[in-house]
């Protein structure tokens, strides 16, 4: 990597360039494609047995995308922001000739036929994909030893686990193996690893991404958005991802112009909105959550924001109607399999997924009444506010072995009630736990404006020093 002096840097300091970085300095010629691809190639090489971030990695394909991005560059035919950009997949993603395995013996024989919409608008940025990221198994399952791959370790910690179900996406990310990753999030999969990473993950608007190629799990939960280190980048991801697709019946014909519009215009005047009882009353946060997020709203108030205290129907009552929708959807797509091959499945996501055989249609039609009324709820409550101030999850990372932390903690978030009433949430990096492990908090805004919430996210990173702190797993390794 060459300076404006024409020094040259060593290629250790690559792994930490987000993805618009990457794109300047392609831009002004400091780098190209192929020594950003090699570096990560080799960080990924000597740290990745230790975080199990990738099942799968194509070094071969993403050497040759890289010269071919930076002859195109080099000749002046710049694709975009992405255009040389290393990304990485969560593997319920479909590309074309590759397995999608969704972290399960199931899956191991399936070769997609087709790349995945989100995939073909990436290739046609010019993006470069170094490969697949494990995941829960199906986007169900927890972090087990009988699933198909190992599973993925919390850069931060190893031995503690990344969150789910994206966990192989915020792990990558999170460790300097890529500035951009693809995630799926059906009650929290992309928020819940990237608050756990200390990255940043964007649940889009209901709708705004296309999930065609992508593997279901809940028809009218399932988002697919980006896990990156900065809110730059998500913007720049969802330009590229974003947009109406006919070939997704849950599309939105809504579309936004352009996410990064609102950028630069910091916090000085948002109106915040506090959910200050979903972890103070509804579901108590450990402490160390609750200061965090309190240091959060001084903040904001420091730089120019409002921030009030408002008022959500009870976390319960989101919860209930978002599983109970949760578990009939996930079961319509897994009764087959779970009647002819359950052994196939891990315990944990067997177990996850036969909840839905006991549901009746009763309870799936007045869970939809619920959300009908709770979409309301939250609608009402932004007509008078810009963004919520949410928290995400409500404890740090557990250890990974610990599987009665696991289960006690796991589901102690508020994150699954915007996949009911698909509402945009974006998680952001607000503190460190006693242990040094990550703690996070969530940005929520009006349908179709993303953009704003991507404003608040990139506010906060830029007065905050969150964004700049990463695991030190070089030490760790050396």
């Amino acid at each position: 990597m060459a300076t404006d002096a024409g020094e040259e840097l060593p290629v250790n300091d690559i792994h930490w360039m987000t993805a618009g970085d990457l794109s300047r300095a392609y831009r002004n010629g400091a780098l190209t494609p192929e020594t950003a691809v090699t570096a990560l190639l080799s960080r990924i090489e000597r740290y990745d047995g230790g975080i199990n971030a990738f099942v799968s990695l194509d070094a071969e394909g993403a050497l040759a995308q890289a010269r071919q991005a930076g002859r195109e560059i080099a000749a002046g035919n710049w694709r975009g922001p992405l255009h040389g950009v290393p990304v990485a997949l969560k593997d319920l993603i479909d590309m074309a000739g590759q397995v999608t395995s969704c972290h399960s013996r199931l899956m191991l024989d399936q070769v997609a036929e087709r790349d995945a919409t989100v995939v073909k608008r990436l290739r046609d940025a010019g993006a470069i994909s170094l490969g697949k990221l494990a995941l829960h198994e199906f986007a169900i399952g927890g972090p087990s030893d009988d699933a198909a791959y190992p599973p993925a370790r919390n850069p931060w910690d190893p031995e503690h686990q990344t969150g789910g179900s994206s966990s192989g996406s915020g792990a990558a990310v999170a460790a300097g193996f890529v500035p951009l990753a693809l995630g799926t999030d059906t009650g929290g999969s992309i928020r819940n690893p990237a608050g756990h990473c200390g990255v940043v993950g964007l649940k889009p608007t209901y709708g705004a991404v296309s999930r065609h190629g992508v593997f279901p799990l809940c028809f009218t939960l399932d988002h697919v958005g980006p896990i990156a280190r900065s809110s730059e980048d998500l913007a720049i991801a969802m330009n590229v991802i974003g947009g109406h697709d006919p070939e997704d019946p849950g599309s939105a014909r809504k579309t936004v112009d352009d996410y990064t519009a609102e950028l630069t215009g910091g916090l000085r005047g948002l109106r915040f909105g506090l959910v200050r009882h979903f972890h103070e009353q509804d579901m108590q946060a450990s402490l160390e959550v609750v200061g965090a997020i309190d240091d959060a709203v001084q903040v904001l108030r420091q730089h120019g924001a409002s921030v009030t205290d408002v008022s959500l129907p009870p976390l319960a009552r989101f919860t209930t109607a978002q599983r109970v929708i949760f578990h009939a959807e996930s079961w319509a797509v897994h009764a087959n399999w779970l009647r002819e091959r359950p052994a196939d499945y891990s315990y944990i996501a067997r177990r996850k997924l036969i909840v839905g055989a006991f549901l009746g249609a009763g309870d799936y039609v007045q869970a939809q009444r619920w959300r009908l009324q709770l979409i309301e709820a939250v609608d009402r409550v932004l007509r008078d506010v810009d963004i919520l101030i949410v928290a995400n999850s409500l404890e740090p990372a557990s250890a990974l072995d610990d599987e009665v932390e696991f289960a006690r903690t796991y589901a102690r978030q508020a994150r699954s009630p915007f996949n009911l009433t698909g509402h945009p949430a974006l998680a952001v990096m607000c503190g460190l736990s006693g242990k040094g492990l990550p703690l996070s908090l969530q940005f929520v805004g009006r349908c179709h404006e993303d953009a704003k919430v991507l404003r608040a996210g990139a506010g906060f990173e830029q007065v905050t020093a969150w964004r700049g702190q990463h695991p030190a797993i070089d030490q760790e390794a050396a």
